[in-house]
């Protein structure tokens, strides 16, 4: 897995990696100037089953 958040109050965007059960993070660059915020997330692997995930992730938010 791979990411990019956008956390409130943060003017940094905050990058992640994952492989197994092994994650890291940490802050990027400054987002800029009318670069539009966002949560991205990027799964790798095989027979993932998208609509399952886009459902479980949709139950974490707040």
């Amino acid at each position: 897995m791979k990411g990019i958040l956008n956390i409130a109050g943060e003017e940094d965007r905050f990058v992640f990696q994952g492989v197994h059960m092994l994650f890291d993070g940490k802050p990027d660059r400054p987002w800029k100037e009318g670069e539009t915020r966002k949560n991205e997330l990027v799964f790798i692997g095989r027979n993932l089953d998208e609509a399952k995930l886009r459902e479980d992730f949709k139950q974490c938010l707040v």
